[in-house]
């Protein structure tokens, strides 16, 4: 198992609020399963980070590109693997 900081930089912050509630609903079964650390927005505003649990970059990945706000094109996707100290 390995962890990976999914950046999701905001693109378009009008379709935002139609979608934050998809993507809320998608983290929650995520973290149920076990595959999310930690997530939370930026205090900025600017977007946010979720930290998945995954057997591999392409497993996350995956998971990654699943959130409603990447599928609607809300935010950006900075995907990368995260050390754990």
């Amino acid at each position: 198992m390995a962890y990976f900081a999914a950046i999701l930089n905001m693109k378009d912050i009008s379709k935002n609020a139609t979608y934050r509630p998809d993507h809320l609903a998608y983290l929650e079964n995520l973290h149920a399963e076990g595959k999310i650390f930690a997530r939370g927005p930026f205090a900025d505003g600017s977007g946010g980070m979720v930290i998945y649990i995954a057997d591999s970059f392409e497993e996350a990945k995956q998971l990654a590109e699943q959130d409603p706000y990447i599928i609607e094109d809300v935010r950006h996707l900075d995907l990368r693997e995260w050390g754990l100290m």
